[in-house]
């Protein structure tokens, strides 16, 4: 229990603590932050392979012959550049254009059929926005199915040796977001081309018994070096990729074009909720911008410290969003909003960290690109 609340469980719990994983409320949900140590498994996945439980995440069904078109009003992105088995990075915005969770819509082998899969802090707030907005349209089924659908998530450079051993020989032909269906301990999931660390992986959509798809991936990649990672883990590797966590760099009081994310909202595909707002700021400026800072000096910048101008160290100009020490880099990373005057890349901040002024530049995320191979 969490004060009067229930801790929810991922069905790979008993994994976990076999592993030894030490164990955090997150969101509502007890899940690992680590189990060898987070720097130690984010080395993991930079260099070889980890595992993630990301069940928490919430997995949401739109189904019918009014699915796509009613999707089309709920997200940012256009549905219709989807092919089927394809996946794109969208945002669910309210009318004032603040984002209520950043999310991936698949579109699945079966007409009308589309897989959302939603932030777990968000789950419940994007259920119920959705089947309000959806309450009588017709050919529009929406149905949280985060309770009979696992997911697990294998990121890292020997992913590709790794389903080689398990035969899973058609996963090489995916491209980024693409997905197929396979079967893991003769368990029946989806594979697709996605994650959240930057790395090479696939996420695994698991339409059974999560526990044994999970063993026969640790089994099959013990040789590879795969081990499992936690959240602390994979939070230091979105952020060396900028990319944005809901609740910290992203919430309902900010929007798309605040954070840097245009991209993934198309205006021309026609009417969707929030678009007014959203072209408006768009066309009037913005009195704010999210940008990405390394620290020039030792230092750890956090969620919450104040960036501060170079010529006037005493003035707040924004505050840091998401930051933390590179373990690969070796220096303080970090991301955060400040006034659009400060904004261009190159311009001198000082980051305050307890009382101290660190200086930092602005710098283009992601702080750090794979090698290619």
């Amino acid at each position: 229990m969490c004060g009067n609340r229930t801790v929810q469980h991922t069905p790979l719990i008993e994994q976990h603590r076999a592993a030894g994983a030490k164990l955090v409320d997150f969101a509502g949900w007890e899940m690992p932050i680590h189990y060898t140590g987070v720097v130690d498994e984010y080395h993991t996945v930079r260099s070889k392979a980890g595992l993630f439980d990301v069940s928490h995440m919430g997995r949401i069904v739109v189904t019918g012959s009014g699915a796509e078109s009613f999707l089309q009003r709920m997200t940012t992105n256009d549905l219709a550049a989807l092919r089927p088995m394809q996946a794109q990075y969208s945002m669910v915005c309210n009318e004032q254009g603040g984002i209520k969770d950043d999310i991936f819509v698949y579109r699945s082998a079966r007409a009308g059929e589309f897989l959302l899969c939603v932030n777990a802090s968000n789950r419940d707030k994007i259920v119920s926005w959705l089947t309000e907005h959806g309450r009588g349209v017709p050919g529009c089924q929406i149905s949280d199915r985060s309770a009979e659908i696992a997911q697990i998530a294998l990121q890292g450079s020997a992913t590709r040796a790794i389903v080689a051993a398990l035969g899973l020989s058609q996963l090489d032909q995916l491209k980024l977001r693409e997905s197929t269906t396979v079967r893991v301990a003769d368990v029946e999931c989806l594979a697709a081309r996605t994650g959240y660390t930057g790395e090479f992986g696939y996420e695994f959509y698991v339409y059974g018994q999560a526990a044994p798809v999970w063993d026969k991936l640790l089994t099959a990649g013990k040789s590879f070096g795969l081990k499992p990672a936690g959240l602390g883990a994979r939070d230091l590797l979105r952020l060396e990729m900028g990319y944005l966590l809901y609740g910290n760099d992203i919430d309902e009081r900010t929007t798309p074009i605040e954070a840097g994310a245009e991209w993934a909202v198309r205006f021309e595909k026609g009417a969707f909720v929030g678009k007014t707002v959203l072209l408006a700021q768009k066309q009037t400026g913005l009195s704010r911008r999210f940008v990405g800072f390394e620290l020039l000096e030792k230092g750890v910048p956090r969620h919450g410290f104040k960036i501060l101008s170079a010529s006037s160290p005493q003035s707040p100009i924004g505050a840091v969003t998401s930051g933390n020490l590179s373990p690969l880099l070796q220096k303080g990373i970090g991301l955060g909003y400040v006034s659009p005057q400060y904004a261009e890349l190159g311009t001198d901040l000082f980051i305050d960290i307890r009382g101290k002024a660190v200086p930092a530049k602005v710098v283009k995320p992601a702080f750090y690109r794979r090698p290619s191979k």
